[in-house]
């Protein structure tokens, strides 16, 4: 019965997938019915509050804690969960690999997955009489919206709203001044012999400019396979002359380092680069920007806004 879906470069599209705004709409009885439209366009429909949630990947789980609820079943990981309490929750794989043996043993009432991921995966989900509600992050609008789609579902709207204030007063914070110089940055999605510079259209590359710096990979053609990222090159990394290198790993990040540092040292310009000269070459923490850090998302704005400050 057990069944997986897996995609290579799992890791790279847990920050990737399709942007569609979350719908707004809620109706709520005296019988409790829920009614959502998730970010696939799909109307969802609970003939009561889910209780008994299960969350494909960490995103969804910090939002579902940060929301004063909890899980039943959460996304399988070698890593520590950062949601302490949901250590005791049964883990159910992950987006890219969806464990049913264990879906149904728990019987969910709703499972929040990813969209575009899991679509190919509602009829197996749904045969086993659980609810999915899919959602992506692309921007920290997305998590917004994750935030406030998540609260709808569980019916904790006034939580949402407040998670979402708190939000908006980080980035109001970072608003720099007009005028205002910006670091120049490449940011780096790195695992052992593959290296791609992450686009605006990503979800780190949205954090890295809400944070105060400027992405000088913006115009690289972005992958058919992952559009929002980019190849390197190395010839305009050199031309636009980053004063900050960020490398963003789902594991092994020291060894990550120094593959990328080993490859582009093979341009004898590499050498030359005001990143290279300073040692302003950083390994971001994984549970950060490896993948959708949900609220903490507010730790991501201080770390690279940080990162920017020493550069000025």
């Amino acid at each position: 019965m057990k069944k997986a879906f897996l995609w290579p470069m799992a890791a790279l599209l847990l920050l990737a997938g399709c942007s569609q705004p979350a719908g707004e709409s809620i109706a709520t009885t005296a019988s409790q019915t829920v009614s959502v439209q998730d970010f696939a366009g799909r109307n969802i429909s609970f003939s009561k509050v889910p209780q008994r949630i299960a969350a494909l990947s960490n995103g969804e789980l910090d939002i579902v804690y940060a929301l004063g609820s909890e899980v039943v079943g959460r996304p399988t990981s070698t890593s520590p969960v950062w949601v302490k309490e949901a250590e005791k929750a049964l883990q159910v794989g992950s987006a890219h690999g969806i464990d049913l043996e264990k879906i149904a043993l728990l019987s969910p009432d709703v499972i929040f997955g990813n969209q575009p991921l899991n679509s190919k995966d509602i009829p197996s989900l749904e045969a086993l009489g659980s609810k999915v509600v899919l959602s992506s992050a692309n921007s920290i609008e997305d998590i917004k919206k994750q935030i406030q789609l998540v609260g709808q579902v569980i019916q904790k709207q006034a939580k949402a709203a407040e998670l979402v204030s708190l939000l908006n007063e980080k980035l109001r914070s970072y608003t720099p001044d007009s005028g205002t110089s910006k670091p120049r940055v490449l940011l780096v999605y790195g695992a052992p012999g593959t290296y791609m510079a992450a686009l605006n259209n990503s979800l780190s590359g949205d954090i890295l400019t809400k944070a105060g710096g400027e992405n000088i990979a913006a115009d690289y053609p972005k992958l058919e396979s992952y559009p929002q990222y980019a190849q390197l090159n190395t010839e305009k990394i050199v031309k636009s002359n980053p004063q900050l290198i960020l490398l963003m790993s789902h594991t092994s990040p020291d060894q990550v380092k120094e593959g990328f540092m080993k490859e582009m040292s093979q341009n004898s310009a590499w050498s030359s680069l005001d990143a290279v000269k300073q040692n302003r070459v950083e390994v971001l923490p994984a549970d950060l920007f490896g993948s959708n850090p949900g609220t903490r998302v507010t730790e991501s704005l201080d770390i690279l806004h940080k990162l920017l400050l020493a550069v000025k």
